[in-house]
């Protein structure tokens, strides 16, 4: 996993600013996977924001070119990125698509969305990596259009092993904005968590299949 510490550290709390990334360890949520989790992120709200979704945008647009090279197509994940990816498509001058989970089951059955082309660089834009399984199967339905995949960036990783694990086995590149580790040390330095809440959030981060389960 690739970041910038200081554009690590501002995507942070930006994205606690809004809200975007809620903590309640008293009260966890519940993961579409069954997870419990004292956090959840939601990222789609930084489009309701300008200031924040520019920022975001121009971030990812620098650190892409910086890391990746300039591509020649933009792709987001659906349907998270969507909206982000094709900002930053826009800020880079180039082409967008984006990929669905699964082909559509109608009309021309797609599982990309707009115009690519075999032999075309592309970097794959995601909002939040978690295990990696979704944004790992977006990467292998653009490898197989043929399409070269010169890596992926994200707003925002749990930084969980089995994610580092599965990107490394897919042997994929992914450059980060803000990461877990930056975002409870700014939680804790700006007082939005306790030192004990803290702690609870590195406890589920190391084990969060079996975190909250009981024994």
């Amino acid at each position: 996993m690739i970041f910038n510490k200081d554009t690590a550290e501002k995507t942070a709390e930006l994205l606690l600013q809004i809200n975007a990334i809620k903590l309640n360890p008293g009260n966890p949520f519940t993961w579409a996977s069954g997870w419990k989790s004292p956090i959840y992120c939601d990222n789609r709200l930084i489009l309701s924001f300008p200031v924040i979704r520019n920022y975001v945008r121009d971030e990812f647009s620098k650190h892409i070119e910086k890391q990746f090279g300039k591509p020649d197509v933009i792709a987001g994940v659906a349907t998270g990125a969507i909206g982000i990816g094709m900002l930053v498509a826009e800020s880079m001058g180039l082409p967008f698509v984006y990929v669905r989970p699964e082909p559509k089951k109608h009309g021309r059955q797609n599982q990309i969305e707009g115009f690519l082309q075999k032999g075309q660089n592309v970097v794959i834009v995601e909002d939040l990596i978690s295990t990696g399984g979704s944004s790992l199967q977006a990467f292998e339905a653009l490898k197989e259009a043929g399409a070269i995949v010169k890596g992926m960036a994200a707003i925002f990783t749990y930084g969980f092993d089995v994610a580092e694990e599965n990107f490394k086995n897919a042997n994929l590149d992914l450059y980060t904005l803000s990461n877990y580790q930056n975002l409870l040390n700014l939680a804790v330095a700006k007082q939005y968590i306790t030192e004990k809440e803290e702690s609870t959030l590195r406890e589920w981060n190391a084990s969060p299949s079996t975190w909250g389960v009981p024994e």
